[in-house]
């Protein structure tokens, strides 16, 4: 992916778009002369996919609560005009995911074909009319998928972009900037800011959170959301995230743009999210005791000190919450469980990383999801391994996996980030890097004393049943492409076997030994930024095995995950 070969799939999009662009100019011209004569023809009718009800039966609706008796006065105030500010954020998010999104939402939802709430709620849980599950594969017409979502012209190739980049060196700090989108005018390429490009939506949502900071009495939370305020006008986002990583109230509050998962051709854009949490203050007290643990972890990595980050800050508190309203980039497709932010190297190389757990969320997918797989999945004398403690801790441990290893790294000479080293490849090693060396660390903190050893005595059933929680995500996803590469890596090393009736089982003797390999592996992949490396990790470990698809097949009937209603701040749920 990023030779200098062009791609005949791009050049085909190219052509059947300007054959498109010239056939509406045509259309248009045609209407303004006989608009006098005859009226406008409709539309042609949305063609769906015909298993459309089964398709949106995958994501169970569930009613998310949480509990508000414990906050202020203010904090409750505070929180409805957060709300709005997360709506903003779905806004954004629609274009990032799809320029031609809102336009096209009008048929959508004027739809009255068959199935049409089924069509209208997938469409809503896609963001689009393509399946995240199939790998974007087009759930309503026939229209590609751009792999560059709406962060760039749809036309564009990556041998242009890189290109333009190479003849234009002074623009490439903005063009693979986290914050820009890039435009197409008349025969140059430009880069244009968040703040322009969805001043709209920000200056509203901006002075939604001046509204709530007004409102609340917590500080903390004040001084965060006056200063992401700020950012959403100036591009400048290191202060308001050095700010949010001091928040100790009640409330924990994300909004803005993180994740780079959505831009398919670089990963270099970040998508805009909102998290409306409400703190459990016990449960966060409890996990504390992990915090002090971090510079251990570092120093326990299975690769050589040299590559190891002994300078990045170890502040890193964790939380525990309950989910009030999510908006944005997180909405899309499969809901998260926990978050590890801020993701600026800077920010974690002086104050480190803050995990945030979502608790109601986490059971709502165990309960609704998980166990339900693990039936399938486990053979019938090992499924009472599948156990709530270690699926709570594994995932608490893969954000705070996010934390630790490689994360700004000198590749010949430069000064550079893993994150534009692996460019397109990122999303999914980062997210495989944090499942094993989560699972490799609460192996260290059981031998330690620090963690309950029946913990991880249960837990590498639960990895197991989880691999394919994740996978059903599709190889669309980063998620589902990092499991599939680590099913794969520890079944070639012994560590996990299929039965000889086609069940998934860890092997103990092996299960540890094959995780630390695999940590090794990924982890060095990052540290040297290797691209060429990433990419043949994954062309080998990237595969859907017949076993596997078996399983999948059977686990269609079991929700592949969530459809989420926050009956606390969505007025009459869906």
């Amino acid at each position: 992916m990023g030779g200098i070969t062009a791609n005949p799939v791009v050049i085909v999009r190219r052509q059947v778009m300007t054959v498109r662009r010239l056939v509406l100019a045509l259309s248009a011209v045609l209407l303004v002369l006989g608009a006098g004569a005859c009226s406008r023809k409709k539309e042609a009718p949305l063609q769906v996919v015909s298993d459309i009800a089964a398709r949106r039966a995958q994501y169970v609706q569930l009613q998310l609560g949480a509990d508000l008796d414990h906050l202020s006065s203010g904090d409750r105030a505070a929180l409805d005009h957060l709300v709005k500010a997360a709506r903003k954020m779905d806004e954004i998010f629609d274009l990032q995911a799809w320029r031609e999104n809102p336009e096209f939402s009008k048929r959508v939802e004027a739809y009255e074909g068959p199935d049409a709430q089924a069509v209208k709620d997938y469409y809503r849980i896609n963001r689009g009319p393509w399946d995240r599950l199939l790998d974007f594969e087009p759930f309503i017409d026939d229209i590609p998928h751009p792999d560059g979502a709406g962060f760039y012209p749809e036309d564009m190739t990556k041998e242009e972009f890189e290109g333009w980049v190479k003849a234009h060196p002074e623009d490439e700090k903005d063009f693979v900037s986290l914050y820009t989108i890039i435009e197409r005018r008349k025969d140059a390429l430009v880069a244009v800011p968040y703040s322009q490009a969805f001043k709209e939506q920000l200056d509203a949502a901006a002075a939604e959170l001046r509204a709530a900071a007004d409102l609340t009495g917590d500080s903390t939370l004040a001084r965060f959301l006056r200063s992401r305020a700020e950012a959403f006008g100036s591009d400048d986002y290191y202060q308001s995230d050095m700010d949010w990583m001091d928040l100790d109230g009640d409330l924990e509050v994300v909004i803005g743009p993180y994740e780079t998962y959505e831009d398919g051709l670089f990963g270099y854009k970040a998508s805009f999210e909102a998290f409306l949490c409400v703190v459990n203050p016990e449960d966060s007290k409890a996990l504390g005791k992990y915090k002090s643990e971090l510079p251990f972890l570092e120093r326990n990595l299975p690769i050589p000190d040299e590559h190891k980050n002994f300078e990045r800050g170890s502040e890193s508190p964790i939380r525990v919450a309950d989910e009030v309203y999510t908006g944005g980039d997180t909405r899309a497709g499969v809901q998260t469980l926990a978050f590890n932010l801020p993701n600026d190297e800077r920010v974690r190389e002086a104050k480190g990383s803050k995990k945030v757990m979502l608790k109601n969320m986490i059971r709502a997918k165990y309960d609704a999801v998980l166990t339900p797989i693990a039936h399938v999945v486990l053979p019938a004398t090992e499924q009472s391994h599948l156990q709530f403690a270690p699926y709570f801790h594994f995932i608490l441990f893969h954000e705070m996996a996010h934390g630790l290893g490689p994360g700004q790294i000198t590749v010949d000479g430069r000064e550079t980030e893993v994150r534009m080293e692996l460019k397109d490849l990122y999303s999914a090693f980062e997210e495989a890097k944090a499942d094993v060396v989560g699972i490799y660390n609460l192996y260290a903190l059981a031998d330690k004393g620090v963690l309950d050893p029946a913990v991880v005595m249960d837990l590498p059933w639960t990895v197991v049943a989880g691999f394919f929680r994740s996978g059903r995500f599709g190889t669309g996803s980063a998620h589902g492409q990092g499991v599939v590469m680590q099913l794969n890596y520890l079944i070639e090393h012994g560590a996990v076997e299929i039965t000889s009736d086609g069940h998934f089982r860890p092997v103990p003797d092996y299960f540890r030994a094959g995780i630390r390999d695999l940590a090794h592996d990924l982890l060095m992949i990052e540290a040297l930024g290797d691209y060429e490396a990433a990419k043949a990790f994954h062309e080998r470990y990237m595969k859907v095995s017949a076993p596997m698809q078996a399983i999948f097949d059977q686990l269609k009937k079991v929700p592949v995950d969530v459809d989420p209603v926050y009956v606390l701040s969505e007025e009459g749920g869906r």
